[in-house]
């Protein structure tokens, strides 16, 4: 394993890097007003009666969800400022009702491309009669967006307003993505579909995980499930020998050398985060800023976060980078680093000074110039100026 000083040290030479970006620092009560200011724009995309954000995706509107969940706990009086657990709530009773056909392939650069057809009323009993409604679909990394969106709705703690019903759902979903059982080892990416990819396994590992920790009497049964699926995960191959995740794995279970988006290197940050709190072993985290450490020294250009298909990444790449520094913010919350510290604020400050235009709409390009916004980035950058508030 990669010891924890050399891992500062990587990472103190890529927030060095930044220092041309922005000179002048932000306090927490600053990012949390950048971040109300951007939340009430992210709002003009919500459909209340779909319970979803226009102009996105599907699996999207979950993290557009998460999101402001995870503002709620950072900042409870904003939240409520905010309407947050009213606008949970509805999510949560109109999304669910909404019949969504879901289809996704690959580009040759292996980016995901996903459409998804909202079905006219009438033809809903279809859907139903093939158990896809709820937040259930043909792919687990979708459910698996929504089961996490469903725990940290949970985890606001707004009582009265269905947050022992959030917990179910997430259990419900999770129990669908225990179905996809996947020849290599963990689940497969989809239902129809047999490829054994990283997200989906580690959105599988991190809602184990987080199950684990907040259902006493079915602890062990979500902590065994979750240290069985990291031990496999970290010995698939998918982690390459410069500490990043690869997409998936070929038919014969080998790493495909495909992209290292950089939600592969976020997730499993938040997953070992829940499985450290389970088992009480701090060695995931030093697992975790290893992997973290790889993701900020070889994907950051010029310092700032980048993806490598920008900046074309349509309404799936340009959620990716948002959901690295979601769960780059949990690692920094339970083993903190200076130098993570410094490079979420100094992305922050990017994004507000850089990637903004005079409605606070924020692009996908973080260092800019500031591109067409949609939810999908807004909530992406949104994630940043999130964790910035919390660790500032």
């Amino acid at each position: 394993m990669v010891s924890s000083s050399f891992v500062g040290s990587l990472v103190s030479r890529a927030v060095f890097l930044m220092s041309s970006h922005i000179t002048d620092r932000a306090d927490s009560a600053t990012y949390a007003s950048h971040t109300v200011d951007a939340m009430k724009t992210l709002q003009t995309w919500y459909n209340r009666e779909t319970g979803l954000w226009d102009t996105t995706g599907w699996w999207n509107s979950a993290n557009c969800l998460t999101v402001l969940a995870d503002f709620a706990i950072v900042d409870p009086l904003a939240s409520d400022s905010l309407n947050i657990p009213e606008i949970i709530q509805n999510t949560y009773d109109q999304a669910q009702k909404t019949p969504v056909q879901a289809k996704k392939v690959l580009s040759v650069a292996g980016l995901p491309i996903s459409t998804y057809t909202r079905l006219p009323v009438h033809k809903r009993s279809e859907i139903s009669k093939r158990g896809f409604d709820n937040f259930l679909n043909d792919y687990y990394d979708d459910e698996g967006w929504w089961a996490l969106a469903m725990i940290h709705s949970y985890d606001v703690g707004v009582k009265g307003l269905g947050d022992q019903e959030y917990l179910q759902a997430a259990v419900e979903i999770f129990e669908d993505m225990k179905k996809g059982n996947s020849s290599c080892g963990g689940i497969y990416w989809s239902k129809v579909t047999p490829y054994t990819n990283a997200i989906a396994n580690e959105l599988y590992l991190s809602v184990a995980a987080s199950l684990a920790n907040r259902i006493p009497s079915r602890k062990d049964y979500f902590l065994d499930i979750a240290k069985g699926q990291w031990e496999w995960f970290k010995n698939s191959g998918m982690i390459n020998k410069d500490n990043l995740i690869n997409d998936g794995l070929t038919d014969d279970c080998k790493n495909n050398g495909m992209q290292t988006w950089t939600y592969n290197q976020g997730v499993v940050l938040g997953a070992l985060v829940e499985l450290s709190e389970a088992t009480g072993d701090r060695s995931l985290l030093e697992e975790a800023r290893t992997i973290a450490s790889a993701a900020i020294t070889k994907l950051s250009k010029d310092g700032i976060l980048y993806e490598g298909c920008e900046p074309n990444c349509g309404s799936d790449g340009s959620q990716f980078k948002g959901i690295f520094m979601r769960n780059l913010h949990y690692l920094q919350k339970a083993a903190p680093m200076d130098a993570m510290k410094n490079f979420l604020l100094t992305n922050a400050d990017t994004i507000w000074a850089k990637n903004r235009n005079d409605q606070n709409q924020l692009g996908g390009s973080w260092e800019g110039p500031f591109s067409p916004a949609t939810a999908g980035t807004q909530s992406s950058a949104l994630d940043v100026l999130v964790a910035a508030a919390a660790v500032a």
